[in-house]
């Protein structure tokens, strides 16, 4: 049975995707590692993120000291993930050694929401194809423009091009504990004014927390046929993500 969790993240915030999993890991026992893998500063300093994102992993048992910060500690910009994989693969890499062959490994979805959660997904998939442990990874959805016209998106949704879903239902104590938790990102006012409705009503509604399995063959794909939400926003296109991944995979 696996004694170890890590949970890679692009930004602080990321860890509403997986509050439940972080505590049943707790719960079961795992040593809980939390890694960030950009600085979260693209609209103002860290620092603040930082906290809540520690206060939130506290709530689910999660000690400060088994989070880590390496966005910030290797200078990989938020929104600009793409652009240091070298790095990304390199704090990854670093991790994956300490904790051992046995540790289950968290990541956010290949889903075409943000183009830092592709590129992180990607390089993780990568790395644990290589080491022969894709089967301890697993996916989470955070959000996607999957058959949603415009600026329009679904959150904690996975898309069926991922795999069948790992679903578990949660009591409405833990639905109501995860809405609380989403509320605890001040700094980041903006971007939950926009997430919070559509994140509520699929905790109350739903209710569930989902996981996908990893598979390699994805990530040289689109995550789904359309736009994807950071195209339709102007913050990269999917070839140059791609061109990005190739350029990193060849020379490593």
């Amino acid at each position: 049975m696996p004694t170890d969790a890590l949970f890679l993240f692009a930004h602080q915030d990321d860890e509403y995707g997986v509050y439940d999993e972080l505590a049943r890991n707790v719960t079961e026992g795992r040593r809980v590692t939390c890694a960030y893998l950009t600085d979260g500063a693209a609209a103002g300093p860290a620092e603040p993120r930082n906290r809540e994102s520690l206060r939130a992993l506290a709530r689910l048992g999660i000690d400060e000291r088994a989070v880590q910060f390496l966005g910030e500690r290797h200078g990989i910009a938020d929104g600009s993930l793409y652009r240091s994989l070298p790095q990304v693969a390199e704090a990854i890499t670093t991790l994956l050694d300490e904790l051992g062959d046995h540790a289950l490994v968290y990541v956010p979805a290949w889903e075409g929401g943000h183009h830092d959660h592709d590129g992180l997904h990607a390089v993780a998939t990568i790395l644990l194809h290589r080491r022969g442990r894709l089967a301890q990874g697993r996916q989470f959805s955070l959000y996607n423009a999957w058959r949603r016209p415009g600026p329009l998106f679904r959150v904690l949704t996975p898309l069926p091009q991922n795999g069948s879903v790992e679903a578990r239902r949660l009591s409405l104590h833990q639905r109501l504990r995860n809405l609380r938790l989403c509320l605890g990102y001040p700094s980041q006012r903006r971007t939950w004014l926009g997430l919070l409705p559509f994140v509520a009503a699929r905790l109350l509604l739903d209710g569930r927390q989902t996981l996908q399995r990893l598979h390699l063959e994805r990530v040289a794909d689109r995550p789904h046929g359309g736009r994807l939400y950071y195209e339709k926003r102007g913050f990269l296109t999917f070839d140059r993500l791609q061109q990005a991944i190739a350029a990193w995979r060849d020379r490593s």
